[in-house]
């Protein structure tokens, strides 16, 4: 029996890692560089001045460090961050100046006041100090002093963006903007840029925020050096960051190190090398993490800050840990510990604790130190009357009492840090908490407890959609760990609470959480809400053309479940007990022996399995209810695969129907297609360009295009050097196209800037997909054909950049290949598709199923590599 040492408080005890039904768990699952960007806004928050003296850029300011007034006591207190603190003398403040008349100190003091309530999450109290702040300041004139005006509108856009009012925090920063350009204040400008673009990111206006911060960056480089400019450029480098445009904030942030070190400013120097650290750790090759931890030892070096040094030295114990050389990460831990034993009381001393105490488990001899440090975190937050702090404290140690299996002392601590979280609006830590306490439900038996703790959490997720995509560039690598799991124990939770008869409200609940797993998939791959517009439930679809079923397999650790719809029958379910690193590893195998013409036989034993899993216990009831047309809703790793190519022992699945997939269980705007009406823009290169040497040419493209041309269908052609991006958007500007063909190379990947096709200019990412094929609000594009893609090698996760790039398109259909095939059967297939399409009344779904079984029934081109590869995601009308 293992043996636990039980705690309470202060009490040391020995950390075991905990299994329950099949799932390992750390108690701390956001790591803290990642947990502080989400807490924080896109710019540092700025507190509102008061006339006095001019510094060297221009800008009024408190009238010296030195002064003890209490309004600058508010303001060093705010900048530890001691906000409970500041809070109460700046309370103080704003009754002395109340009292003296002094309206234009009070407002400055009542902006201040508010951005402290916000910190605090005490939101009617914010509302009410900067509204105060406002009317006092437009009652003496607001041209009075611009400077205060405007700074109590950046404050007060700050609180309507984290109240969720978007669009009023859009409009308070323009404003802003207007204000600061009246003030003739070129950095305050700045700054209501950068806030717009975070506003224009959390409403999914990906394009239009970097073309915000992209117009802060021409203004910052004709500004002359000084420390306004270097903190401007490393704003903007962190903003581009989290938009996740990592070389251009790279750009940004080299030229603010370069400026701060022409300036002598270690503090600034210290900075823009810290942002670097964070930069260069999210492209995470070796190569790129070792740089990382060169500037984070830079940063120790050279910084006066300690908290930065401190905070520095814990995210390179983190890359040290994550790489898994402990050796190394354990000399760091003694002057760790003496460096946050000298931090100051504040909020981000405390999650530095909580931090240190989460890579403190990766080592058993120092695993009962977490418990003495997490105590710490939770008396000084309290200290400190700040409740977010607190919660999260709470919710780490509960975490360390699920580790050891003391479930009633965990839930205890749970349910008081999600109490405290709850009254601080912090959605971001109370799904961590809802989902927290799930999980020790679930363990205690009390099923219902847990699914309603898990229902909670998924809720509070739906609520943070846009801003867990927007708020941190690392949030693409932790979406796995923070995320991803909450959706999918929930649906192992509703599967497993069924009895021996099925219940269809279960399965239709658990069918629609792994549909919002898969969107907030798509706008973590994006990092803006993605999918927009009316929709069509896929049942309705069904419903209207009752020959196609629906498939939903869903991989959970220990088993995998799918879900099917048949046309006028209510929904089940069957399950393949398997756990899921071994069902990863199938179909890994087979993607390996589908991309080999040779390998057709181990492509049929390892098919065969998959088809057992997926469809075995439903063919019969498939056959017999007339289907002919097979849609698939997948998940995970079997978005990788052609469902295709599943073999049932004497026949691939194309033998016998037509296959689609679907990226939700919903389709925008489900029609068929046209045929007699069909207009196509067709672009391609037969030789890539120069600077792309290990791309090889495509002959075969020309007799590709003139096959779309002899099956009768209307044309336009950019070929080669006439299809650059430009052109391509220029003629979809010009004439309605209902197909857009791109033969061309292509590349789908986990990442966004991973996914691109490439024209005779370069790469078109698929972040710009939709304002090439959507441009001035067209009818939308029935069908994009990408005939020369190929999902990323390697990358596990690379179909989503397939399913990206159609919702990114906006096509009603995608018809994309998941690797590269021979290029004159690219030309077969590509001409039979589009004569099947024109010649029959036939959905796109039949259309590409003949042209398979052509290339099937080819004597060269029989082998699975060749004809399996097409997919057709969507609309399969």
């Amino acid at each position: 029996m293992t043996k636990t040492t039980r705690f309470s408080g202060v009490n040391y005890l020995k950390i075991h890692r905990q299994r329950v039904k099949g799932k390992t768990f750390d108690f701390l699952r956001l790591p803290l560089y990642f947990l502080i960007a989400l807490l924080c806004i896109l710019s540092s928050p700025v507190l509102a001045n008061v006339p006095g003296v001019l510094n060297s850029s221009s800008q009024l300011v408190i009238n010296s460090v030195t002064n003890t007034s209490p309004l600058q006591q508010g303001k060093v207190l705010f900048d530890a961050g001691n906000f409970a603190q500041a809070v109460n003398v700046l309370q103080q403040a704003a009754q002395k100046y109340k009292q003296q008349g002094d309206k234009l100190r009070l407002a400055a003091t009542l902006s201040n006041l508010s951005l402290a309530y916000q910190q605090l999450g005490a939101w009617t109290e914010a509302q009410q100090a900067i509204t105060d702040s406002l009317n006092l300041l437009k009652q003496q004139g607001k041209n009075q002093n611009l400077q205060v005006f405007a700074q109590s509108l950046d404050i007060q856009g700050r609180l309507q963006l984290a109240m969720g009012k978007v669009e009023a925090a859009l409009a308070t920063w323009e404003q802003t903007e207007e204000v600061y350009k009246q003030a003739k204040n070129q950095s305050g400008i700045m700054r209501s840029q950068i806030n717009q673009a975070q506003a224009w990111r959390t409403q999914g206006f990906y394009r239009r925020a970097v073309e915000t911060l992209i117009k802060v960056n021409q203004t910052l480089q004709s500004q002359p050096d000084s420390i306004a400019k270097t903190v401007g450029l490393r704003s903007l480098g962190d903003a581009l960051q989290v938009a996740g445009e990592l070389e251009m904030s790279r750009q940004a942030l080299e030229q603010s190190l370069v400026i701060a070190q022409r300036l002598q400013s270690n503090a600034d120097i210290g900075a823009s090398l810290f942002s670097l650290g964070n930069n260069t750790r999210n492209i995470r090759t070796q190569e790129q993490k070792q740089q990382a931890i060169a500037y984070y030892i830079q940063t120790e070096k050279v910084s006066p800050s300690p908290l930065t040094r401190a905070t520095a030295k814990l995210n390179r114990l983190s890359l040290l840990i994550e790489d898994k050389q402990l050796a190394q990460a354990e000399t760091l831990l003694p002057s760790i510990e003496s460096q946050l034993e000298q931090l100051p009381p504040s909020r981000a001393a405390i999650y530095a604790r909580i931090n240190f105490a989460q890579s403190l488990t990766k080592f058993p001899s120092r695993n009962s130190d977490s418990a003495i440090l997490l105590a710490k975190a939770i008396k000084q937050s309290r200290s400190l009357g700040d409740k977010r702090a607190e919660a999260y404290a709470l919710k780490s140690l509960g975490g360390l009492y699920e580790e050891t299996k003391q479930w009633s002392e965990a839930q205890k601590l749970t349910q008081q840090g999600l109490i405290l979280a709850q009254t601080s609006n912090a959605r971001d830590i109370i799904y961590t908490l809802e989902w927290q306490l799930g999980r020790l439900l679930w363990a205690q038996k009390d099923i219902n407890g847990a699914i309603a703790a898990y229902d909670a959490a998924v809720e509070t997720l739906q609520y943070l959609r846009s801003d867990l995509v927007a708020v941190n560039q690392d949030v693409q690598f932790n979406f796995r760990d923070s995320v991803e799991p909450v959706y999918r124990q929930s649906v192992e939770l509703l599967l497993q609470s069924q009895g021996t008869q099925p219940d269809i409200k279960i399965l239709e609940k658990a069918r629609q959480r792994i549909e919002a797993l898969q969107l907030a998939e798509l706008d973590n791959f994006f990092r803006e809400a993605c999918l927009q517009g009316q929709k069509v439930p896929l049942d309705q679809v069904v419903q209207d053309n009752p020959t196609a079923a629906i498939l939903y397999p869903i991989i959970l650790p220990n088993e995998l479940q799918v879900i099917v719809k048949i046309p006028k029958q209510p929904l089940r379910h069957y399950n393949t007990k398997i756990r899921q690193v071994e069902v990863e590893k199938i179909l890994t195998e087979l993607r390996k022996s589908l991309v080999n013409p040779t390998a057709s036989k181990a492509v049929e034993n390892q098919s065969q399995q998959v088809y057992n899993w997926l469809l075995q216990p439903i063919e019969s009831e498939l056959q017999a209810s007339g289907v002919n047309t097979l849609v698939f809703v997948l998940d995970g790793a079997l978005r990788n695969l052609p469902m295709a190519a599943l073999y049932d022992g004497k026949q691939y699945l194309v033998e016998k129907y037509a296959i689609a997939l679907s990226v939700g269980l919903q389709l925008l705007d489900p029609k068929p297609l046209v045929q007699k009406q069909l207009k196509a823009l067709t672009a391609g290169l037969t030789q890539p360009p120069a600077n792309y040497p290990n791309y090889a040419p495509l002959p075969a493209i020309k007799s590709e295009f003139n096959g779309i041309t002899e099956a009768g269908i209307s044309t336009t052609s950019l070929l080669d050097g006439q299809f650059t991006s430009k052109k391509l958007e220029t003629e979809i500007n010009t004439v309605s196209f209902n197909v857009v063909h791109l033969a061309t190379h292509g590349q789908f990947s986990s990442l966004a800037e991973n996914t691109y096709i490439l024209a005779a200019d370069g790469p078109i990412k698929v972040k710009n997909f939709d304002s090439f094929l959507r441009s001035q609000d067209k009818t939308r594009v029935e069908l994009l054909v990408l005939s020369a893609c190929q999902t990323a090698a390697g990358d596990n996760r690379a179909a989503l950049g397939l399913a990206g790039a159609s919702v990114r398109a906006g096509a009603r259909s995608t018809l994309a290949s998941l690797w590269q095939i021979d290029d004159e059967s690219t030309a077969l297939f590509v001409s039979a598709f589009y004569q099947e399409l024109k010649g029959g009344k036939i959905t796109k779904a039949e259309a590409l199923h003949r042209a398979q079984l052509q290339l099937l029934k080819h004597p060269n081109y029989k082998a699975p590599s060749f004809w399996s590869a097409y997919v057709l995601i969507g609309n399969w009308l």
